[in-house]
């Protein structure tokens, strides 16, 4: 058994959320290990750029003892934003001081080579794909990976995304469809191939708006900026319409018939980007799901509370979820309990960071001219945070 008498931990998934759990129980002297899908961190695109909040994602790196590793690469510049009409006016511009560190971007990958060169060696296991997992005996359960090896963990989490395999032993709860499709494009070299891309964008992200539909634009690190296509389609629109994404000048050809009436500024985000395309329906968990606590398992981030990615919050819950699992299990002397502690206090804030995930989707992707629309909306809340700020400069 190890400390607290806790037994084997496993965790299953080794994105942020579960490196960040490793870390700090490694840093409280616990024994753990991770089994991961993918067999190596570039095996796939490890996905766009990520902002950190200051209580949740930051607090989780600096009770990893990290912190300084993320401010030596993230990019508070990338909390620039702008928003374009269809037309291509810009309704909205802010652009933030270079030192303002309340939500600066980090690419995904960067995040995760600092937590992944924080664990101890041999710490995760990669290249193990969960086929099952199944309760046994004493709070046990046995892992089963699509290689033919086996484990068995006194405790587990599922840290394992959208489609968790660790799920089932906790709730019945299926992700449903949002409501929207996003295409991800990106450009490489985009300042040396793509000047007008490039100023488009800006230091951060862009966003045009109009008709039920959007055009994300996204500076990345390394040169690149990526370009999320967002459409309100049904589920299946991606069988039902017939593209073949493998064809790029086929995924263009539809994309700017879809777009037709957008201005040729924007149009350029689908008309000159790299011939790459990838469809991603998006998916949630119901907003108020809830579960009772099982004894030796539990789930964090989206294995937990998949919501639509408009809010900022995914992986920023997925590392306050880490955090504060971490330190209940280096607190207890009833372990079931704990956890229980833990899961009351994520299914609340997941809850709320859900609906007001949904609740952006619906105004970001809406009828008419949704751009002024969320030009107010950015508008009310910097005004809202400004009185904060002042607020707290007075009391303090």
């Amino acid at each position: 058994m190890t400390k607290n008498n806790i037994g084997r931990i496993i965790i299953v998934g080794a994105g942020p959320g579960g490196l960040t759990l490793a870390r700090i129980l490694q840093l409280k002297g616990f024994e753990v290990k991770i089994y991961e899908r993918e067999s190596h961190i570039d095996v796939r695109s490890q996905g766009g750029t990520l902002d950190l909040h200051v209580h949740s994602g930051q607090y989780a790196l600096k009770t990893a003892e990290l912190f300084e590793d993320f401010q030596a690469v993230c990019r508070p510049e990338g909390q620039d934003t702008r928003i374009i009409g269809k037309s291509g006016t810009i309704y909205y511009e802010e652009v933030v001081p270079d030192k303002n560190y309340d939500r600066p971007e980090i690419d995904r990958r960067d995040l995760r080579q600092i937590l992944l060169k924080s664990l101890k060696k041999d710490t995760v296991i990669q290249g193990h794909n969960l086929l099952d997992i199944q309760s046994i005996s004493n709070g046990q359960h046995k892992l089963t990976f699509d290689n033919g090896v086996t484990d068995v963990a006194d405790l587990v989490i599922g840290a394992d995304g959208a489609w968790s395999r660790v799920r089932h032993l906790v709730s019945k709860e299926k992700p449903q469809y949002c409501g929207a499709t996003m295409i991800e494009a990106q450009f490489t070299e985009v300042d040396d191939r793509h000047p007008e891309i490039s100023k488009l964008t800006g230091r951060g992200t862009m966003f045009a708006l109009s008709d039920n539909k959007g055009l994300f634009a996204q500076r990345n690190g390394g040169n690149q900026i990526r370009v999320y296509i967002t459409l309100r389609v049904p589920e299946n629109w991606i069988i039902e319409s017939g593209i073949d994404f493998d064809q790029p000048q086929q995924v263009r050809t539809h994309l700017l018939e879809l777009f037709s009436d957008w201005d040729n500024s924007l149009l350029n985000l689908i008309q000159v980007c790299d011939d790459n395309f990838i469809p991603r329906p998006l998916y949630m968990l119901p907003i108020n799901q809830k579960w009772e606590t099982q004894q030796g398992v539990t789930l964090l981030g989206d294995a937990a509370h998949l919501m639509c990615p408009f809010a900022g919050e995914g992986v920023n819950l997925a590392m306050l979820d880490a955090t504060e699992l971490a330190l209940a299990i280096t607190n207890s002397t009833d372990l079931t309990q704990s956890i229980h502690e833990y899961e009351q206090k994520m299914f609340s804030r997941a809850a709320e960071s859900s609906e007001e995930s949904l609740t952006n989707l619906d105004l970001f992707i809406s009828p008419d001219d949704s751009a002024k629309k969320v030009c107010e909306w950015f508008k009310k809340m910097m005004e809202g945070a400004l009185q904060n700020n002042n607020e707290n400069s007075v009391t303090a």
